[in-house]
């Protein structure tokens, strides 16, 4: 009859260490950057923690909330204007360093679209934008309507850019589309519908948005 083992007690196992929202939102990060956005749940997060899912609610209460404060940590690193004398240049720097860091992770910029970003850092670039919209000599109410304008354009980008990505042939059958078509203006000015690098347009557009709200009165 083999040897009864003895039994071990709980406490000489190694301590986990305290959940915490930082805590959660870390490894929500890193599963992020290695393997999408896809992979991010509630029983994953659980599990690289090595708790239940329920103990996570505490924290977040539910995947928008985790989708928000995976943002926010990411935006912890987007770089701010220094304040040059050139504030809408010093905004276009900003709008297409925001829509870079989205470009990088696609099925977050889809989330985003439906949600109300409320961490520090989504304030910070908001307060930012509007700042220097109204250092450009924008009122006040088209300043603060032409932020969500200018982020939602950023973001809605970077969401179809990821959606392009996945759906080359869809983008493949436009351009032969426009190569053989024969409707007059675009026959006329088809190579202009493909000039342009991304960034080029990308800017163009940022500042073509920026000179329309500075110049639009509101309502």
């Amino acid at each position: 009859m083999p040897p009864r083992r003895s039994p071990v007690s709980r406490r000489d196992r190694p301590a986990k260490p305290p959940l915490s929202r930082d805590g959660v939102v870390a490894v929500a990060l890193r599963i992020l950057r290695a393997e999408g956005l896809d992979k991010v749940t509630m029983r994953r997060l659980a599990a690289e923690l090595d708790t239940g899912p329920s103990s996570l609610y505490v924290y977040l209460r539910n995947m928008a909330e985790v989708h928000g404060a995976v943002l926010d940590a990411l935006l912890a690193d987007l770089p701010m204007p220094s304040g040059s004398d050139d504030p809408k240049a010093d905004l276009v720097d900003l709008l297409s360093a925001y829509t870079a860091l989205l470009y990088e992770h696609p099925s977050l910029a889809r989330s985003v679209l439906a949600l109300w970003p409320s961490g520090p850092n989504y304030l910070r670039l908001i307060d930012t934008t509007l700042g220097l919209l109204v250092a450009l000599g924008v009122p006040p109410r088209p300043a603060a309507w032409g932020v969500d304008a200018l982020l939602q354009y950023a973001t809605s980008t970077a969401a179809e850019q990821g959606t392009r990505d996945e759906n080359d042939s869809d983008w493949d059958g436009l351009t032969e589309a426009i190569a053989r078509a024969s409707n007059p203006f675009i026959a006329r000015h088809r190579d202009e519908l493909f000039s342009g690098t991304p960034d080029e347009k990308l800017r163009w557009t940022f500042t073509a948005l920026i000179n329309g709200i500075a110049g639009t009165e509101t309502p």
